[in-house]
């Protein structure tokens, strides 16, 4: 598909195929990241049936975001070669068969296979979408806007996620937390067979990169999983030293691929585009703090503050609507003020939103005290996660913006994993051995420390982001390389 041709205004969305192609995309990406924290609110009820301990208990997040992680650039390069509605599709039905076995499940080891599988299939749909989305729409105010509500859905859907998840999980149980997702994707199959047009001829001469695909897919997957696990494992255990070795193996071996390759699944000169870069580690940075807040707020919320999984999702009504808008105004102020000034303005409002929300955190605190920190780390929330996307795809060629979505989305999704090992790390450090009014205050204590980091991460991205200016290139007779100017 080409960029929109018709609207009901310059830039704007009209309503047209497009419309209802972004419609269906936005609810693919919102159902993809409900999925990341549904189950938070329903941990408790998980680690009592299934036996789980505190340090263990998060295994079940990180085993989608491994997977998820791992497989992101597979995904974007299958949907560049293969076809995209053929590569959704086929995420979707992934998606969905690993949340019915989730929901069937009788034990951990069932449960994070089911988590894993559904982190394969989101790793199909995650790039799929956004490169849909930028090829759809021209880049400039269109694709801003387009962004705003695409970026917009998937904001909202970590934090619905964990809305929905209380409601669910204290009506019918954890099970309907994987169940749900069923009744989600369903639908979104059907229409995405509807909606998006069918695919093309396979562009000549381009190949899969099978070789590299699959190198650079199990490399990342086991890297990060020493990353994710190493706190708990041991950084010395057999385990750890040689899903690292491996990795990082795996990777070198993708390097040499590349080198050699005809038509390598990374092409040097996507690379030479300094949009991307930072847009990739602004998104592994945001998912390893924003992203990481979510858990650590329910586990507030029941842990210490004693709240159940219907009073938990609850909670996260008003953080939910700021998300939201947040994300969904974020395309028009990057058209308005430029990307590095939105980037910047954001950051600084969630670190200053992370410090608040961190003193508010205490053994004996009120929900009350938490709006106002609430408030403004989910307005830095909703607007970087849409702006970052935007940098991404920024001087991208469309036949090359499936890899380019896969690149961004393994940095988030790689930032996911390892900033929530990382900081439950900090949480429960000095848990063991406590319990009752000991372990509820060590816990506040915690968590607190926590945030306090997540301010301090947020602030290192800041500083990212006014050292860097997301441009287009500047005009000129060949497309690469790229060139960044000052703001």
């Amino acid at each position: 598909m080409g960029p929109v041709e018709s609207s009901s205004e310059p830039g704007g969305l009209g309503w047209n195929r497009e419309t209802a192609t972004l419609a269906l995309l936005s609810f693919a990406m919102l159902i993809v990241s409900l999925d990341q924290y549904i189950v938070v609110v329903a941990l408790p009820d998980i680690a009592r049936d299934l036996g789980y301990s505190a340090q263990t208990l998060q295994a079940v997040i990180s085993a989608y975001a491994v997977a998820s992680a791992g497989f992101l650039l597979f995904g974007g390069r299958a949907a560049d070669l293969l076809g995209r509605r053929r590569i959704l599709a086929t995420g979707l039905v992934l998606y969905s068969g690993a949340a019915f076995a989730g929901g069937l499940a009788t034990g951990p080891g069932m449960l994070l296979v089911a988590r894993a599988v559904q982190g394969l299939g989101g790793a199909l749909v995650f790039p799929t979408t956004l490169a849909l989305i930028n090829t759809t729409f021209g880049e400039g105010r269109a694709r801003n806007r387009a962004l705003g509500i695409w970026g917009g859905a998937g904001a909202a859907g970590l934090v619905i996620g964990v809305l929905l998840g209380g409601i669910l999980t204290q009506a019918f149980g954890w099970e309907a937390v994987f169940f749900v997702n069923v009744a989600l994707a369903g639908p979104a199959l059907v229409l995405a067979f509807v909606v998006i047009p069918r695919d093309g001829e396979r562009e000549k001469g381009r190949t899969f990169d099978l070789p590299g695909a699959l190198s650079v897919s199990l490399g990342v997957t086991f890297v990060v999983f020493a990353l994710v696990q190493g706190p708990g494992m041991g950084w010395l255990s057999p385990g750890i030293l040689v899903s690292a070795a491996a990795g990082l193996l795996l990777i070198g071996a993708f390097v040499v691929i590349e080198r050699r390759s005809s038509d390598p699944l990374m092409p040097p000169g996507l690379l030479a585009n300094p949009n991307l870069i930072t847009g990739v580690t602004i998104a592994f940075m945001f998912m390893a703090t924003f992203g990481s807040v979510l858990y650590f707020l329910s586990l507030y919320f029941q842990d210490v503050l004693g709240y159940d999984a219907l009073q938990t999702g609850a909670s996260f009504l008003i953080p939910t609507a700021v998300v939201v808008a947040g994300s969904t105004v974020a395309g028009q102020l990057v058209t308005r003020f430029g990307l590095r000034r939105t980037l910047a303005a954001a950051l600084a409002v969630g670190a200053l939103g992370a410090v608040a929300l961190g003193f508010a955190i205490s053994p004996d605190g009120t929900y009350i005290e938490l709006v106002p920190g609430l408030v403004v780390l989910s307005i830095g929330d909703g607007v970087v996660f849409t702006t970052m996307f935007i940098a991404a795809a920024t001087g991208v060629p469309d036949r090359q913006q499936g890899i380019a979505s896969g690149i961004a989305s393994t940095g988030s999704g790689a930032g996911a994993a390892v900033g929530l090992a990382v900081l439950v790390l900090v949480a429960t450090a000095g848990l063991d051995g406590l319990s009752g009014e000991q372990l509820r205050i060590a816990t506040a204590d915690g968590i607190r420390t926590a945030l306090f980091v997540v301010a301090g991460g947020i602030a290192l991205t800041f500083l990212v982001a006014v050292r860097r200016c997301p441009t287009p290139p500047e005009p000129g007779p060949v497309p690469v390389p790229y060139q960044t100017r000052r703001c």
